[in-house]
């Protein structure tokens, strides 16, 4: 049977575009060499040349067979993922030849370029399509539009025994961090994950050189990362700004954003400067200007209040270079601003809180910039931020929350997809949410919102998703600085009136 499987496994390659018919025997050579087999017999019948060839049962096979003769270590996740990752990247075309790719669609259109590379990063294995289709998800409605939802299941868990092996592996800083560039290629190990089968492409943004990947745990469609091709800290400034709009200016059809710069919104990996963009419209891009707003000197540039739980100022213009100044001009005057009436601090002994979390996208010939106020201030009643969820939403979103979760997709813990799910089962049978460790801690939620609901078998676990939105809506209106009330709205316009 391994010799079925070694020869799908190639054939998937040729299928997928990966290697040329004339690669075929070398392609099964170089996968009997990371098999560590000598031997081999082509099959009378290839059943890859016809028909779709599913790739994760063709590794799983080979995996296993591999761990049976002791070519494999341990049969664990991380261990099976560094080795099916060296299969792959035998089969993985040298970067010189991803790049000559991408450069001639995007030659055609950048759109091409992307779709192209895009499946090209799923045919490697890079994103791996059997986990990602793992993720729960729906859209909740909700006042600010239909939210995204997804509880992310296609992340490994973290595997027991990788984590002892690696205590006794010598300190490395290669890679540096995972967004560094020399991942590209890289074989891994127990504690940094295999990367044979990763290609990047080089991009120029403001002059400077670049990098683009995607994201091997795609929260969205086109999850991709821009990425400095130096290891440098994240920084929301002026050139910012404008490294976002020059990205949008050569790829129209994505958008665009950065976490922001500090501990708590920041959300990401603040050690490299990077961003991350897409091919998907969020419910935030679909949230209208409720409040206009004009600031002196650039009356030629729209702008207003986003109707959104979060605080968002929505600029935009033709001319690039005027959103970049005035998102410098707003930048300047937030990092300075103090509301002691709104509980905004720009600093507490001597330690900065307010920051910006911006997205660029582009509308027709219009740029648009989307400023997401944002502060990290702490207090003793909120020690995990006053601006981040609030102790009774931690049963359903603990983490920070980043430019993903800003912008309207929620990223929740493995754990809810078997909790959700027993809260459902609770509510239909009547049974007691206190008494199970899988729903104790969502009991009283579910007590709340049960009697608004005729419930049933059938629809007990829709019931529980929607409320799982509107507990995320207000996950952001805790992350908002600006409450959505009359107050608040005043306190908003105090500071862009002080601009």
């Amino acid at each position: 049977m391994v010799n079925e499987a070694i020869s799908r496994l190639a054939g998937y390659a040729f299928r997928s575009g990966l290697i040329e018919e004339c690669d075929y025997t070398w392609a099964i050579n170089t996968i009997l060499d990371v098999l560590k087999l000598d031997s081999y017999t082509e099959p009378a019948e290839k059943d890859w040349e016809t028909g779709d060839i599913e790739l994760a049962p063709i590794l799983e096979e080979l995996l296993d067979d591999a761990y049976t003769r002791g070519v494999l270590a341990e049969n664990s996740v991380v261990y099976r993922d560094l080795f099916d990752t060296e299969l792959m990247g035998r089969l993985t075309p040298r970067p010189y030849d991803v790049r000559e790719m991408f450069r001639l669609y995007y030659e055609i259109e950048p759109k091409k370029a992307t779709d192209w590379f895009y499946a090209f990063s799923q045919d490697t294995n890079y994103i791996r399509r059997d986990r990602i289709a793992r993720d729960v998800q729906w859209k909740a409605p909700t006042e600010y539009g239909d939210l995204d939802i997804t509880i992310n299941l296609s992340k490994p868990e973290k595997d027991p025994k990788a984590i002892a092996a690696a205590k006794h592996l010598p300190a490395s800083a290669y890679p540096r961090c995972q967004l560094c560039a020399e991942n590209e290629g890289y074989a891994g190990r127990v504690n940094h994950p295999a990367r044979q089968n990763h290609r990047i492409v080089p991009i120029t943004i403001n002059g400077s050189p670049w990098f683009l990947q995607y994201s091997p745990y795609v929260y969205y469609n086109e999850h991709c990362i821009c990425l400095n091709s130096v290891h440098t800290p994240m920084k929301i400034d002026r050139a910012c700004f404008g490294k976002l709009l020059d990205f949008v200016r050569q790829f129209p059809h994505y958008f665009v954003g950065s976490n922001a710069d500090l501990p708590i919104v920041g959300g990401s990996i603040l050690a490299h400067d990077h961003f991350q963009g897409g091919h998907y419209t969020f419910a935030m891009e679909k949230a209208p200007v409720e409040t206009a707003v004009s600031f002196p000197g650039f009356e030629d540039v729209t702008a207003g209040i986003v109707k959104w739980p979060m605080s968002v100022v929505r600029i935009s213009s033709e001319n690039p270079d005027r959103l970049i100044d005035l998102a410098d001009r707003i930048l300047t005057a937030w990092r300075a601003y103090t509301d002691e009436a709104a509980t905004i601090y720009a600093e507490t002994d001597g330690e900065p809180h307010n920051t910006i979390t911006p997205i660029a996208r582009r509308r027709g010939a219009q740029y648009e910039l989307d400023l997401v106020l944002r502060n990290n201030l702490t207090t003793e009643q909120y020690p995990l931020g006053l601006y981040h969820p609030h102790d009774e939403l931690h049963h359903i979103k603990k983490e920070n929350i980043g430019l993903i979760e800003v912008m309207g997709l929620a990223v929740l813990p493995a754990r809810l997809k078997e909790e959700l799910a027993a809260v459902a089962e609770g509510l239909v049978s009547g049974a007691d949410l206190r008494a199970s460790e899988l729903t104790a801690k969502h009991a009283d939620w579910a007590e709340a919102f049960a009697p608004k609901y005729q419930i049933t078998a059938e629809n007990a676990l829709e019931i529980v998703q929607k409320e799982t939105g509107l507990v995320f809506a207000q996950v952001l209106e805790h992350a908002g600085v600006y409450k959505r009330t009359e107050e608040g709205k005043a306190a908003f316009l105090r500071f862009l009136g002080s601009i």
